[in-house]
């Protein structure tokens, strides 16, 4: 059974909302989809140079603030711009270097690139307390390095959907079933394809995308009302790219969605300070 945990709202709210941002610039391209023309690269200068402004301009026209999953490669690329982010008071959060697929790593090669990455958040002044994997995958290591270089949360697994819960490493087994270890000393802050705009945004050649975006806001509206109405202190996780939500019609998108949290009782926060809050 998982260990869950909830969320001590403040008063008057309903549901804790993180509203993530995973600023991966031309290293989602180059790593996860193997294309390093300057075409691919140039969709990535998009997030970092009108996307990033466009959001760190929306959040504070709300004053709200936002976590922002940064790999290495994008802060050695972009610093001026990760500076920015973290001058305005957001959440800074570790991604691996250049978007790198944990799976088949070994442990060796998968702390290498936990180091790198953090080398790099260093170089900005920040020592990041949560993770998440490129392409939310992990490898048999990940818990364990997480662990052993002091992050508080991840966000990367799929195993719920509003509360978070204590991660297990599960031993995959065709024969006999499934096992799994004992829980880690991690906060679990899960995660969703269904939440997540790049698949259902952002044009890949072999992969759907492009949709409307009032599409989009039907699905993450629905997942906000169902929490309202059915979960008791419970949080919902919104993963974003600059380079797709900071489209216009994607932002505009965005904004509606904002709106609508905060008129029926949602409370916007980074994931840092919703994990203060978590209670097991």
């Amino acid at each position: 059974m998982q260990t869950i945990g909830k969320v001590r709202l403040p008063e008057g709210k309903k549901i804790a909302i993180n509203l993530g941002f995973d600023f991966d610039a031309a290293s989602v391209w180059m790593e996860s989809f193997g294309k390093t023309s300057q075409v691919y690269a140039s969709r990535g200068e998009y997030g970092a140079e009108v996307g990033v402004p466009r959001i760190l301009d929306l959040m504070d026209k709300y004053s709200l603030k936002a976590s922002f999953f940064v790999p290495g490669h994008t802060v050695d690329t972009h610093p001026e711009v990760c500076r920015e982010i973290v001058d305005c008071g957001h959440e800074v959060c570790h991604h691996g270097y250049v978007h790198e697929d944990p799976t088949d790593l070994s442990f060796e090669a998968e702390e290498a690139i936990m180091v790198k990455g953090l080398e790099a958040l260093d170089k900005i002044g920040v020592r990041p307390v949560g993770y998440r994997s490129p392409g939310f995958d992990f490898s048999p290591y990940t818990v364990k390095i997480l662990e052993k270089h002091g992050f508080v949360y991840d966000s990367s697994l799929m195993g719920n959907d509003f509360y978070p819960y204590k991660p297990r490493y599960c031993n995959v087994n065709f024969d006999k079933g499934n096992t799994f270890d004992e829980p880690s000393a991690l906060i679990e802050m899960p995660v969703s394809w269904y939440l997540d705009d790049f698949p259902h945004l952002e044009f890949v050649m072999t992969r759907a995308g492009m949709k409307p975006p009032s599409q989009v806001y039907e699905i993450w509206k629905g997942h906000f009302d169902y929490g309202i109405r059915n979960v008791e202190n419970g949080l919902l996780n919104v993963a974003m790219h600059p380079q797709v939500i900071g489209r216009p019609h994607n932002i505009a998108m965005l904004e509606t969605f904002i709106g609508y949290i905060l008129e029926n009782g949602g409370w916007i926060a980074p994931m840092k300070d919703i994990c203060e809050r978590i209670e097991f």
